[in-house]
């Protein structure tokens, strides 16, 4: 075999092996989704210092399940994560939540954001 096909196939292999060790190629586990223990803990890491604990920027408030329901069902919260056309990117100066965060929130909004 010619050095460089030697070198090249090395090289992606070890690539490969390197890529596989990354934290972004974890699984992200969308189902049984809940309130409490997936999308309590996202939304008051990133959003409670603006809209929660008693704040309330944009006259949003994030606080308790009830709120953060009304939020959901109305598209807000969903568009806001996404940077959907429209509306305003979340949370403010602040990196996008991660695919996965997304994707937990959504699965959570698609099921009828259950209080579980």
């Amino acid at each position: 075999m010619p050095l460089t096909i030697c070198v090249a196939y090395l090289l992606s292999c070890s690539k490969q092996s390197e890529d596989l060790l990354q934290p972004n190629n974890m699984v992200c586990d969308t189902s049984n989704v809940s309130y409490m223990n997936n999308v309590l803990p996202i939304i008051s890491a990133n959003c409670y210092s603006c809209h929660g604990n008693g704040e309330m920027e944009g006259s949003v408030s994030l606080d308790g399940y009830a709120n953060l329901k009304i939020v959901a069902g109305s598209g807000l919260l969903e568009g806001v994560i996404t940077y959907s056309q429209g509306f305003p990117p979340m949370p403010e100066n602040n990196p996008k939540l991660s695919d996965c965060d997304i994707n937990i929130i959504s699965a959570w909004i698609n099921n009828n954001a259950p209080d579980n």
